[in-house]
């Protein structure tokens, strides 16, 4: 734990060697990682950091946008004593990272858009957004949990990988309520970074589910042709959390393509 502004930052820190940030998504905790941690920890070093509002990270204000949570993770690395590592971002962790290539440039070799988007909120998201907060402020985020948490499997990978969703969503619910509210604040007013994706001179690697139920294939594989320096790893049998569904695949790709660019 390391303070930050009114409230404290949980993180792992495991391996050595080049760093990695693993930043997990919304109603997940750096947990979610933990496998996959294990193994890429074998390479490198990676820090895995609970994102203020989720996990043990406290709430810090009403509103967590996405330049907040950005500072949030450069105060861990500069702690750390970490000049500059590579960003993996999980969905709600991409557009963090993406705040973090916008502010702390220098501090980037490189990101990782694992099942994540550079768009900003449509009207329709912001309005299924506002429905969950209405849902936790009347104590109900359990139907959030139970329902939202699977959707992020592949459909056919929900009954043998049982124990990994549930063990998901016992996850969701370490979660603070408040904390997710602020988040959730936060990814309504989030700001659109395409350009700032597809003209970043970093290397992008893209990991997208063939059979994700929140992210289109097809959009985002034509961001991903329209990035600079982009990557693509296509997971034919994942849905929106391919370090879990196919988790040998991702880790040999992510660590050739940071052993390739990071510098």
């Amino acid at each position: 734990m390391i303070p930050f502004k009114n409230t404290f930052i949980n993180y792992s820190d495991k391996g050595s060697g080049k760093p990695i940030v693993l930043l997990h998504g919304y109603l997940e905790t750096h947990e979610i990682w933990d496998g996959f941690a294990d193994e890429l920890s074998k390479s490198f070093r990676v820090i895995a950091i609970d994102i203020p509002g989720h996990g043990k990270s406290g709430k810090i204000e009403p509103v967590h946008n996405m330049d907040l949570l950005a500072e949030a993770v450069d105060c861990v690395l500069s702690t750390l004593s970490i000049d500059k590592a590579f960003f993996v971002g999980h969905s709600m962790g991409g557009y963090v990272a993406l705040a973090c290539l916008a502010n702390y440039l220098p501090k980037v070799s490189g990101i990782c858009m694992f099942h994540s988007t550079p768009f900003a909120d449509t009207e329709e998201k912001k309005a299924n957004r506002d429905r969950e907060i209405a849902l936790i402020k009347e104590g109900k985020q359990e139907s959030i949990f139970s329902v939202g948490v699977p959707k992020g499997f592949a459909n056919d990978n929900l009954t043998p990988l049982k124990a990994k969703v549930d063990w998901a969503i016992g996850l969701a619910r370490k979660c603070d309520p408040h904390g997710i509210i602020a988040l959730l604040e936060g990814l309504k007013s989030r700001p659109d970074r395409q350009t700032l994706l597809k003209s970043t001179t970093k290397p992008v690697l893209f990991i997208l589910g063939k059979k994700d139920n929140f992210i289109p294939f097809d959009v985002m594989y034509a961001v991903a042709q329209h990035t600079l320096n982009g990557e693509v790893l296509t997971l034919e049998n994942s849905g929106h959390m391919g370090f879990i569904e196919e988790q040998g695949i991702c880790l040999e790709a992510l660590s050739s393509f940071v052993m390739q660019h990071h510098h």
